[in-house]
């Protein structure tokens, strides 16, 4: 089946957050990361966005998001409308039942907002991987197989079920497919689930992705025609030379992980030829391929040629920006970009 993107306007689609409750330099303790992200999910919220997600990552000093669904929690119940959920779940360091016992949970407490993103990457190392008690020689069928026992957990009350998920079952909780490659664009695809790509961090192979699943898209119960959604980074501010300065903490990070040394997030710097060398600042700047940093106008325009050339559904938004009140600013600058949600 074949479904090639169709011309949209960044106005009439819906925009999103990943957050990674983003751990910053100065930060007096991992509970001041929490409150800003409720702070920042309530402005997004606010401001129309639809999604809050946050995804998993473990043994991190920049990331406290690991214990993802505890997180999906404390924000859900301190807003009121947005749509909170993972992005993702890395399931190969879960067991499918307490997954399903999570977001039925989750999706019991707040109905109709919730929802469960999952990936089969660990979100760490391999040592870490083994302290998450993950099975480090995995069949390659175990995902395929995972994915379909958790969404049998929340489906339909089956009399005849050894096993239940309670709460879960017939909770119904959207279920996406997430990835950085193909394999998951083409499980999406045959599933017939929706599909996100973290383009963010891992640009290579986003445009194969998306042409796999929307041409062997298969419709189901879930979804009728395909959905693609992309995560992408976003600076926005006043002028592009603020905008520039400001994208110096993300670049920070990011070189942080090219060199697997990682810290919080740092200020932002006048330059970063001092901080990295030709051939990282070469490797940092790949990985960033798409990231948006500008002016509205700016990141305007050139979110709209990402547009047009991805056709996505969709598009989610990281932004690593170490002051508080200009991520607020780049925050409510892009939603003016794009469609608002009606609470």
């Amino acid at each position: 089946m074949q479904n090639d993107p169709v011309s949209k306007e960044l106005s009439n689609i819906p925009i999103s957050v990943l957050d990674l409750a983003t751990i910053v330099e100065g930060d007096k303790g991992v509970a001041e990361t929490f409150k800003r992200s409720l702070i920042m999910a309530r402005f997004a919220e606010s401001l129309g966005f639809n999604r809050y997600w946050f995804a998993e990552h473990h043994n991190m000093e920049s990331v406290a998001s690991s214990a993802t669904p505890v997180l999906i929690g404390y924000v859900a119940g301190g807003t009121s409308s947005i749509r909170v959920g993972s992005g993702g779940i890395m399931l190969p360091n879960h067991a499918p039942l307490v997954v399903a016992e999570q977001f039925g949970t989750l999706e019991a407490l707040y109905p109709h907002r919730i929802d469960l993103g999952i990936g089969r990457a660990p979100g760490t190392d391999q040592i870490t991987s083994k302290a998450l008690r993950r099975k480090m020689a995995a069949d390659i069928n175990d995902f395929p197989n995972d994915v379909a026992e958790l969404m049998g957990y929340l489906g339909p009350k089956n009399p005849a079920a050894a096993v239940k998920a309670m709460p879960g079952q017939e909770s119904h909780v959207p279920v996406w497919l997430q990835g950085s490659s193909t394999y998951s664009a083409q499980l999406a695809a045959e599933m017939g689930l929706p599909f996100a790509f973290a383009s963010h961090f891992a640009p290579d192979q986003l445009m194969y992705a998306l042409n796999i699943y929307r041409s062997h898209f298969k419709p189901s119960q879930y979804l009728q025609q395909p959905y693609a959604m992309a995560c992408v980074n976003v600076i926005a501010a006043d002028t592009d030379a603020e905008a520039k300065y400001l994208a110096t903490s993300f670049q920070q990070l990011f070189l942080g992980i090219f060199r697997n040394s990682r810290h919080p997030l740092q200020p932002p710097v006048d330059s970063m030829d001092h901080i990295w060398s030709a051939r990282e600042k070469a490797g940092v700047m790949h990985m960033l391929e798409y990231s948006f940093t500008g002016s509205i106008e700016t990141v305007g325009k050139n979110l709209q040629s990402f547009l047009d050339e991805t056709g996505v559904d969709e598009i989610m938004a990281a932004s690593n920006i170490y002051d508080m009140g200009a991520r607020m600013k780049s925050t409510e600058l892009l939603g003016s970009l794009f469609e608002k949600k009606q609470a």
